[in-house]
């Protein structure tokens, strides 16, 4: 039966399938809402687009990298030809463009030589499986897929920290999964997590593998078979209710095709992520994630409505979606950043929105970082903050200028000019001192309007000067492209990575500043020998804070163990943005990276009270990725 005559539609708790016309059907839905108005009826499916193909699955996992970020067609790389660097590929704004200035900044601001290049290697070794085979037997057709194969172990052995990327590159894994499992729906995994009790077997839920906090990696000293549970074929939208505005998702689904669906249906969801492209809805609702467009949409705690999540003790869930409940502690608040120790998140219910209208670009740029800060803090007491706004210091402003593409036309040249001598002659901005906010705004003509005048206003205060749309695209552009960077410092002896936090706002610049000058430090300790990059940028903003995102990195060269450096440094950065008030994540989560401070942030007390969820839920351990640490070493397997 072809998706265009179905109609799906839910009623008194099944799935009932029609050839009638819509109209016909609304008359229907109309008549059982009489019958029986708690059965929900209204949740009216109409041509809600099939969910991914096996066939587009495994397509697209052979387009992605597998020894770095993103997909194989995209990178930066040396033009044997001109020396300068390109972006390969057709998916972004500048793929398949030279850029002239990049090349020469790096080897300026970030130490790297060209000459000293470090090839990744072909294939890390990977150990034999270990293997329960009562469990797989138990399991059989109750998956889509079940792998073990070494390229398939390997890539569900790690997300993307440098750390991680780097044993990609230069190491190995002491231990990584034995078997990946794909489940086909709830169902399936519910059998999945029973089977993996009774057997003893260990499960580490994946979505889109992009987790920054070392959570997928394998603990080393597990002895028992690891199973990889890969969500990528539970990726359907299970209904849409139009008239409540929201709608029932698998767990798998990515959230660019997320996105792309429920445009198709007149809805958007607004959760954006720098991940996008890879991460899935039950990552987000894993990591407690948020994204660029948080001030408009908000942070996935408030675009979920509802969750299921399979336990070894059974399915946890509430037993309605409505939009508040007064019925004691939200057992999502035990769900949401549970990082895969507690169980599998299988479906949620999501909030929509109707798309806007229109989009616009926006810049403004500041002559120095506090006066930037303070732009910001103002626009978000207003509650004028526009769908995103984003303040990068010098350091990161002088990176986004040298992505530039060349011109290709002498006009442009000249009105490049122009500006330059605009803004460093004329409102005599110091080149070295300046930054640069980045805007989104979102609506109706006038609402954008009304919005830009606003935001423009407040800027004016703290001498900010509107820079136009070009900035705004680039430093959207820049997001997509910083772990690209990265993956390319890596070819030339740079290690670098970035890092999260949330702060109050009266410590956002002393933050910002001591984090900057402890990294100095602690390189030095470490033994680099030249000073490492150092950057921020304020990302989203509330009433009484802000998210700042750090990065750095250094070159190794001389350096024995350069992940250990590496390390070390990460580890005095977030000592000190403790020290400053800062939070120990934003949004990456804690995963194993930060557990050593997991107590610290959420009290000994609130620790207990966690370890004997855990211990409710999972009595044998079966989610024992070991993230958070919520299991003391008296107490682990």
């Amino acid at each position: 039966v072809s998706t265009q005559s179905t109609w799906d539609f839910w009623v008194f708790g099944a799935f009932v399938k029609s050839h009638q016309p819509r109209s016909s059907m609304e008359r229907l839905n109309h008549l059982l809402s009489h019958i029986q108005p708690n059965a929900q009826a209204d949740r009216l499916v109409s041509a809600v687009p099939t969910a991914a193909s096996s066939d587009e699955i495994l397509e697209r996992a052979r387009t992605l990298r597998w020894n770095g970020w993103g997909f194989n067609d995209t990178e930066f790389q040396i033009n044997n030809s001109t020396g300068s660097v390109d972006l390969t590929g057709s998916r972004y704004l500048f793929s398949g463009k030279t850029l002239p200035n990049l090349r020469p900044w790096m080897e300026a601001n970030v130490g790297i030589n060209i000459k000293e290049h470090t090839p990744s290697q072909k294939h890390p070794k990977v150990h034999p499986a270990v293997k329960n085979d009562a469990f797989l037997k138990e399991i059989e057709g109750k998956y889509q897929r079940l792998e073990t194969s070494d390229t398939e172990r390997l890539f569900h052995a790690h997300g993307h920290t440098c750390q991680e990327v780097y044993l990609l590159r230069f190491g190995q894994f002491a231990r990584v999964p034995d078997v990946v499992v794909y489940p086909r729906s709830h169902e399936d995994v519910e059998h999945i997590v029973k089977a993996a009790a009774k057997n003893d077997v260990v499960l580490i839920p994946f979505g889109g593998g992009t987790s920054v906090s070392q959570a997928l990696m394998c603990p080393e000293n597990e002895k028992r078979c690891i199973v990889s549970v890969d969500m990528h074929y539970m990726n359907k939208i299970k209904w849409i209710n139009r008239q409540s505005m929201m709608a029932c998702v698998e767990a798998g689904i990515v959230g660019r095709d997320l996105d792309a669906r429920l445009k198709s249906q007149g809805f958007v969801i607004g959760h954006e992520p720098d991940s996008t492209e890879f991460s899935t809805l039950g990552g987000w609702v894993a990591t407690r994630a948020s994204g660029m467009r948080k001030n408009k949409y908000g942070n996935i705690e408030d675009i979920v409505v509802h969750i299921r999540m399979v336990t070894p003790t059974g399915t946890i869930e509430k037993n309605c979606q409505v939009p508040r409940v007064s019925t004691g502690p939200d057992v999502h608040e035990l769900i949401l950043g549970s990082e895969g120790v507690l169980g599998i998140v299988t479906e949620v219910v999501i909030r929509l929105r109707p798309p806007p209208e229109h989009t616009v670009y926006g810049s403004i740029i500041f002559p120095d970082f506090e006066c930037g800060v303070k732009c910001l803090h103002e626009v978000a007491l207003q509650r004028a903050a526009p769908v995103s706004i984003r303040l990068v210091d010098n350091m990161q402003f002088q990176f986004g200028m040298s992505l530039k593409p060349p011109h290709e036309g002498w006009m442009e040249q000249i009105v490049d000019k122009i500006k330059k001598w605009y803004v460093t002659k004329k409102l005599k901005f110091d080149p070295n001192m300046m930054v640069a906010a980045t805007l989104l705004f979102e609506g109706t003509k006038a609402e954008i309007a009304g919005q830009e005048a606003r935001v423009y206003e407040i800027a004016s205060k703290y001498g900010g000067v509107k820079a136009g749309a070009e900035n705004g695209i680039r430093g959207y552009f820049l997001t997509y492209m910083i772990a690209y960077l990265r993956d390319f410092g890596f070819n030339y002896s740079f290690i670098g990575e970035s890092f999260e936090t949330s702060v109050p706002w009266d410590r956002v610049l002393a933050l910002c500043s001591s984090v900057k000058e402890r990294i100095k430090i602690a390189a030095k300790q470490a033994g680099c020998t030249k000073v490492p990059f150092v950057s921020c940028r304020v990302t989203q903003t509330y009433d009484t804070g802000a998210c700042v995102y750090f990065y750095f990195g250094f070159v190794w060269t001389g350096l024995k163990d350069p992940v250990n450096a590496f390390g070390h440094i990460e580890h005095e950065a977030r000592e000190e943005i403790l020290k400053q008030g800062g939070s120990l994540s934003h949004h990456h989560g804690v995963g194993k990276l930060r557990k050593s401070w997991f107590e610290k942030t959420v009290s000994p007390v609130g620790l207990i009270a966690l370890r004997a969820v855990k211990q409710s839920l999972d009595p044998k351990n079966i989610f024992a990725s070991g993230n958070m640490g919520l299991l003391d070493n008296s107490s682990s397997h």
